[in-house]
């Protein structure tokens, strides 16, 4: 019996995103990886890594702010210098890391997209081109970042091909928070592959197959130890490890984004909504970095956000779309246990309209500085992943 043509598609569709024939499955061995952490929904930067000695912060968050640092009180902020803190639902995770020298913060950083838009905003990211220029949907930052090193292994830990990724070469995508054995039978793999047989990408759809149970192997096999056979949680610290484990032996660039951080209506403090979500955030980060083992040396992890939110709480106990926010650059071999970038005192005068931190370092500048001193790359190849923008170097590795 013939196949019809939806399961045609859906065999070719559950291969193409992986046919990276003779290139994905190289080990990365001690080379360079990074992987972004997008936190879709805009987080609120400001409770997170608290402007302590800002008075202003206080009297703009009357029942938000999250109280001075002070050993006595478990509610209080985690000191990270004179004049920032850090959310105390970090303290197990992410402060040790921060201590060692694993961490650095980049307040004040973001686009310049003005929109507030979550959707536009997050394009305008991914996409990382001139916002004044018509948008190319095919070609996303890591994407092109992707085609100009050799010898990387890049992933996406998501359902669908981000716009991060998209690019003229072929990126896998797996969402490695549902993993699942693929509907594509045995017998509908060996009639795809027997359709491709002697054609150019023959062996690219092969090794798609090939690669696509190799992931849900090293899953599952991975959670059924670990749970005991019992049904595997979701949630981002599980994902994480996961992909700490995948990036470890398999994969030298990915992406992965996590959504929950649109806190307009009872965002909470120093515990709540808001303190759930960024400690189970903080789990995940500490998470991979464990799993990753003795390769965190060589792992840069970047942590950020599509925009800020309102520097004052509204009147629903929440916060509203911002604009500046603040990034986090994690890893073994970072310059960390900083506070990164330019800064300005926080009060009413420096609020971005009056409302909002503002962007004094570009994300693209941000990122171009890490991968010129990553991948060591010229400032030719540094053009052709961001048009317009020169490369930061915060000496952040």
């Amino acid at each position: 019996m013939s196949l019809d043509r939806r399961t045609l598609l859906l065999g070719m569709a559950a291969a193409s995103p992986l046919a990276m024939a003779g290139r994905l499955w190289a080990a990365p061995a001690g080379g360079a990886r990074l992987l972004v952490v997008f936190l879709r929904g805009a987080y609120d930067a400001t409770n997170i890594v608290i402007p302590t000695r800002s008075d202003f912060y206080y009297e703009s968050r009357p029942t938000l702010a999250i109280p001075r640092p002070d050993p006595a009180n478990s509610h209080a902020a985690l000191s990270l210098g004179d004049a920032w803190g850090l959310h105390p639902a970090l303290r197990e995770t992410i402060l040790p890391l921060y201590q060692k020298g694993n961490v650095a913060f980049i307040p004040f950083a973001g686009t310049d997209d003005l929109t507030r838009s979550h959707f536009e905003t997050q394009d305008t990211i991914e996409l990382g081109q001139d916002i004044n220029s018509s948008r190319n949907y095919r070609s996303g930052f890591m994407g092109r970042l992707a085609q100009t090193l050799s010898g990387t292994s890049p992933i996406a830990f998501t359902a669908q091909l981000p716009l991060i990724f998209q690019s003229t070469g072929a990126i896998p995508n797996i969402a490695i928070n549902a993993v699942a054995k693929s509907a594509i039978t045995e017998r509908q793999v060996r009639l795809i592959s027997e359709m491709y047989a002697g054609r150019p990408l023959a062996s690219a759809v092969d090794e798609g197959f090939h690669v696509r149970d190799d992931v849900y192997h090293a899953i599952t096999e991975k959670l059924t130890q670990a749970s005991r056979g019992a049904a595997s949680p979701k949630g981002f610290e599980l994902s994480a490890r996961r992909i700490g484990q995948l990036m470890r032996d398999r994969f030298s660039l990915g992406f992965v984004d996590v959504g929950g951080w649109d806190t307009h209506v009872n965002q909470g403090g120093a515990t709540g909504y808001l303190a759930d979500r960024i400690g189970e955030l903080g789990r995940g980060l500490a998470g991979f970095s464990e799993e990753i083992g003795p390769q965190w040396d060589n792992t840069v992890v970047v942590v950020i956000s599509e925009f800020g939110r309102t520097f004052r709480e509204n009147g629903d106990k929440g916060t509203d779309h911002g604009h500046g926010s603040v990034y986090w650059v994690l890893g073994g071999g970072i310059k960390g246990g900083r506070l990164a970038g330019e800064q300005v005192p926080v009060d009413q005068q420096h609020l971005f309209q009056n409302r909002d931190y503002p962007v004094l370092t570009d994300y693209r500048a941000m990122f171009g500085g890490l991968f010129q001193r990553m991948y060591g790359l010229k400032q030719r190849h540094l053009q052709a992943i961001f048009p317009i923008v020169s490369p930061m170097d915060l000496k952040l590795v």
